[in-house]
């Protein structure tokens, strides 16, 4: 019970101390808004920002999706072959470190201007792509010496190596790499319709811009905290999913 009650004590007093500042010191709203203001314009745009919530949800697991496929698919293909590994790390980490903003552009073109949510996508994939390759790989590699060497002692064929060795060791941090990899696809799905332009996808990114273009800051604040909301449910959700997998993998 101190667990969940220290931290919204501590919300409660910080959104108090906010409200009592704003009124105090004659904020004006279009700068800063207080609490209260937030909260009305919430409540007065909790539909539309719904439906913003999750078109920016859904883009963020299709991502998710395609990035699973894609880095699932090439983490498999890497652990088979030292060779391929060395040739195709160092292209996974450029993709990891090169801003989202910097390739935006191209992929907006490539994915078509009147298709952006197809560049949104695709973006979100990219973001969410390493997260999961890097989990995968080290956990095709990270397997028990011990265990590897009883294969070995049966004369077990790579097949069966794979699949009842490599393969099972690499589930939680497979597992590890997804949660992450979730938030991410979130967080690259805002970036990406900021940057590629979100009016055909409506998402969230889409509501903050068009409430700070009109200097609505507090529908600006009200997006934010339902991207917030987002984000806390649905790493909540892929810890639940992680919890449940493992323990259903650990035979529990």
């Amino acid at each position: 019970m101190t667990r969940i009650l220290a931290p919204l004590i501590l919300i409660a007093a910080l959104l108090a101390g906010w409200e009592i500042a704003c009124r105090a010191l004659g904020v004006a709203p279009y700068l800063l808004p207080p609490p209260s203001a937030i909260g009305a314009a919430l409540a007065q745009s909790w539909p539309l920002l719904l439906g913003s919530a999750w078109a920016t949800l859904s883009t963020a697991l299709v991502a998710l999706v395609i990035a699973s496929l894609i880095a699932c698919g090439l983490a498999l293909a890497v652990s088979l072959n030292g060779l391929l590994e060395d040739a195709v790390r160092p292209i996974a980490v450029t993709l990891q470190v090169t801003p989202l903003v910097a390739i935006a552009p191209l992929v907006t073109i490539w994915a078509g201007i009147d298709h952006p949510e197809r560049a949104v996508i695709g973006l979100a994939a990219v973001v969410a792509f390493f997260p999961i390759f890097s989990g995968a790989l080290s956990g095709l590699k990270a397997v028990d010496p011990d265990l590897a060497r009883l294969f070995d002692l049966y004369g077990a064929t790579p097949w069966q190596r794979l699949t009842r060795l490599r393969l099972p060791s690499a589930v939680p941090a497979l597992l590890e790499g997804h949660k992450v990899a979730a938030g991410l696809a979130v967080i690259g799905a805002v970036v990406a319709e900021f940057v590629a332009g979100s009016g055909g996808s409506q998402g969230l990114a889409w509501r903050i811009l068009e409430a700070y273009n009109r200097l609505q800051t507090a529908k600006v604040f009200a997006a934010l905290l339902t991207l917030a909301v987002l984000g806390v449910t649905l790493h909540a959700a892929m810890e639940y999913l992680e919890r449940k997998l493992l323990n259903s993998w650990r035979g529990r």
